[in-house]
């Protein structure tokens, strides 16, 4: 080797280690947004919590989510809600049920999690306003009005109706907002979303949804009208991880950008004060969870309708993962977002809702 070749080496080598150290610098300097943010998540699936949910809660980085239980009948609801109580109990040093706005703040500060307990759905009620106050004494704190068909309640999004709340509906969210219990309205159709928002004396909950206008013709998917008219009333909408009610071309231009473009969204529509985040699926994320085409893509072919636009795999990989929010926060920094903001949309956003509508 000449010593030409020699120093162009060398060069090339200090080029190299100047730019990996830049990279290693600008990533440090992004994760400390994060690690001193308050992070809560809209929506962690509680089944079949284990080891390994720990493991990779651990390191999410989370400081609170809001934990969706079982809701096909008022016992197994009850049920589930002792377990995660135990579950709670029994890691201690771990996490803590979370039942105030407080917990969360206590959460960040003590290196714990804190665990909003909830429903997808409020067919467990059946036709008893009393069972409200029974979930309510049992841990509930947030409830949504309808999954995708409908209850005594209201229609759901892929319902034939779009009926909205009924007059039991409109009861049962009288007594929710008396009791202090969320009224979340992800999975409602049009018009019960519509009618959620309307009805609640306090604002209403979107805690894993996604934007009509990037995703269109989704049933799951809120409206601008929507979106504008919960945060006018105070509520939070939360920005869903799986990959397929984001866009309807996973893989090709469905991406984490895509996901950032669902927050920006949001953020021009209902403003910055009124968007979070929500998983929708397991802490570790679907892939680590075990998810096939055959145990998780198949038969969720006959559990929803086609406008449901399941696609394999569901996931977008950098949202699949236990530092999800970490790759949303870096992103969220390159479009220009202040620290503030990311802040606001980790958790604060959560956070100050929460302090707004849970009484105790």
């Amino acid at each position: 080797m000449n010593r030409g070749e020699f120093n162009r080496l060398a060069a090339l080598g200090a080029l190299s280690s100047l730019l990996t150290y830049d990279a290693k610098a600008a990533f440090n300097k992004e994760s400390k947004v994060y690690n001193q943010s308050i992070v809560i998540d809209g929506l962690i699936i509680g089944r079949n919590w284990d080891k390994a949910s720990f493991a990779a809660l651990a390191k999410t980085g989370y400081s609170g989510f809001n934990v969706s239980l079982d809701s096909f009948n008022l016992n197994r609801s009850l049920l589930s809600l002792v377990n995660w109580k135990d579950i709670v109990d029994d890691n201690s040093d771990k996490l803590i049920h979370a039942t105030t706005a407080e917990d969360f703040k206590r959460a960040k500060k003590e290196n714990k999690v804190a665990v909003l307990f909830g429903f997808q759905n409020s067919r467990m009620i059946v036709n008893d306003i009393d069972n409200l106050d029974i979930l309510y004494q049992a841990g509930t704190r947030w409830m949504q009005l309808t999954y995708n068909e409908r209850n005594l309640i209201g229609d759901g999004c892929t319902e034939r109706t779009n009926a909205g709340l009924s007059d039991f509906g409109i009861e049962a969210v009288n007594r929710m907002n008396e009791l202090g219990i969320i009224i979340d309205l992800s999975h409602c159709g049009r018009q019960t979303t519509d009618d959620g928002i309307e009805f609640s004396k306090t604002g209403a909950m979107i805690n894993h949804s996604m934007c009509e206008a990037l995703h269109k013709n989704h049933p799951r998917a809120k409206t601008d009208a929507q979106i504008k008219a919960m945060a006018n009333k105070g509520g939070v909408m939360g920005i869903i991880c799986l990959g397929y009610m984001l866009g309807p071309n996973l893989g090709v231009d469905t991406t984490l950008e895509t996901y950032v473009d669902h927050i920006d969204h949001a953020v021009k529509v209902g403003g910055i004060d009124h968007v979070g985040l929500a998983a929708d699926y397991p802490i570790q994320g679907l892939e680590a969870n075990g998810a096939t085409r055959e145990n998780w893509y198949v038969p969720r072919l006959t559990r929803f309708k086609p406008s449901y636009k399941v696609q394999w795999p569901p996931w977008i990989p950098e949202l699949d993962e236990t530092d999800r929010y970490q790759n949303v926060t870096r992103l969220l920094e390159k479009r220009g977002y202040s620290t503030g903001d990311i802040e606001k949309i980790l958790g604060l956003n959560f956070l100050r809702y929460y302090d707004e509508v849970l009484q105790s």
